[in-house]
């Protein structure tokens, strides 16, 4: 039982670290679904030069959800004074995409929201579990990432936000 705790902050260190060689690159180019099954290409995801947060989830992520509702509940006042846009990335597979669209209008999120139900953006984003957040700088280029999510957490991805808006 040690030994596989060892293994789980092994990988999940392993995560963090691979995560992070992605800061200063742009969003790489995938295909992904719009909640009404059209095909969109991450490249044109945009905010007029001011930051967008890209978060992974699934339906069955409970920390995933506690997030997006943390964030939920502040969005507002973040995008008065940041100017920021949520993009919410479902990795529901194919049995459990269907859900997501009822999923996101029960809990009343009105972040951006689209469907990787093959994945493909979450490999290209080196995201090994959810949920992970990305912040993008109004250049395009990712300048924050965090893996997983405890309550409070919201703050720390304020903060950074904050920040990464200022510099402009």
């Amino acid at each position: 039982m040690k030994k596989y705790g060892i293994f789980i902050a092994f990988v999940f260190l392993c995560n963090i670290i691979w995560a992070q060689t992605l800061k200063g690159s742009k969003v790489p180019p995938t295909d992904v679904k719009t909640l009404n099954g059209s095909i969109v290409n991450t490249a044109k995801f945009s905010n007029n030069g001011k930051p967008i947060i890209i978060d992974f989830w699934a339906t069955w992520c409970k920390p995933c959800v506690a997030e997006l509702d943390a964030i939920n509940d502040e969005y507002a006042d973040w995008q008065k004074e940041t100017g920021v846009k949520v993009i919410a990335i479902s990795v529901d597979d194919q049995r459990t995409s269907t859900k997501v669209s009822s999923f996101i209008k029960e809990k009343g999120w009105t972040y951006e929201s689209y469907l990787d139900p093959n994945q493909d953006f979450q490999r290209n984003m080196q995201v090994i579990n959810v949920p992970c957040t990305f912040i993008i700088d109004g250049n395009g280029q990712i300048a924050w990432v965090h893996n997983s999510y405890l309550e409070g957490d919201e703050s720390k991805l304020y903060d950074a936000l904050k920040k990464i808006a200022a510099k402009k």
